[in-house]
């Protein structure tokens, strides 16, 4: 899943939510030097991750992917469901989306010091750019993707594939309703396990 479903996937700790979205950034088993929950947020990343990898709903959308963009197919489809989970974000909270989000962006500005230098870099962009917001429209994510194939030099042609998100659009979106609520499920049971381990 992309930076959208991480966040609403932590729950309300502060800390766990800013290591489940700046995991990426910390490799391997170094994240001992972060807070608590903040390792809590790290190991929940990873597990959301792993789930999404072999659930057989996110697979069955890679597949109409694979044969024009390979191994970034699942990258392609965590972007597609961030938009999903934008688009139909009153399904899920009842926190308006504009509230939840710019909650989060002051979470990241309080805790800046203690994010990995990947993500110092990033989250000025992403706050300025409203990028989390921007998932709601197609066209939103068409500059996400843009921004992800400059990033692969053009190798992955990342940016062409709202042509199958348009075209596959309520194949799509169902696929991602049907895995989201497995996924909530499953993230919400490890949540509590790692705060109970963790005593968040």
């Amino acid at each position: 899943m992309n930076f959208l479903a991480h966040i609403y996937l932590s729950g309300n700790n502060k800390l766990l939510t800013i290591g489940n979205f700046a995991a990426d950034g910390i490799r391997g088993k170094r994240f001992s030097k972060y807070p608590e929950a903040m390792q809590a947020g790290i190991i929940l990343h990873r597990f959301i991750d792993s789930y999404t990898d072999s659930h057989k709903t996110f697979r069955q959308s890679t597949k109409r992917l694979h044969k024009a963009y390979g191994h970034y197919s699942g990258v392609i489809v965590d972007i597609f469901y961030d938009h999903f989970l934008a688009k139909n974000w009153k399904d899920y909270s009842d926190i308006p989306i504009e509230d939840f989000i710019q909650d989060f962006y002051s979470n990241l500005n309080e805790n800046f010091e203690i994010l990995p230098e990947r993500f110092k870099r990033l989250s000025p962009y992403m706050i300025a750019d409203n990028w989390l917001l921007s998932y709601a429209s197609v066209e939103g994510i068409q500059k996400v993707l843009d921004g992800m194939n400059r990033r692969t030099k053009g190798r992955s042609k990342m940016n062409e594939s709202t042509k199958e998100l348009k075209l596959y659009y309520k194949a799509f979106e169902n696929d991602f309703i049907q895995f989201f609520k497995d996924l909530i499920e499953a993230t919400n049971a490890k949540r509590i396990a790692l705060e109970k381990e963790y005593n968040l």
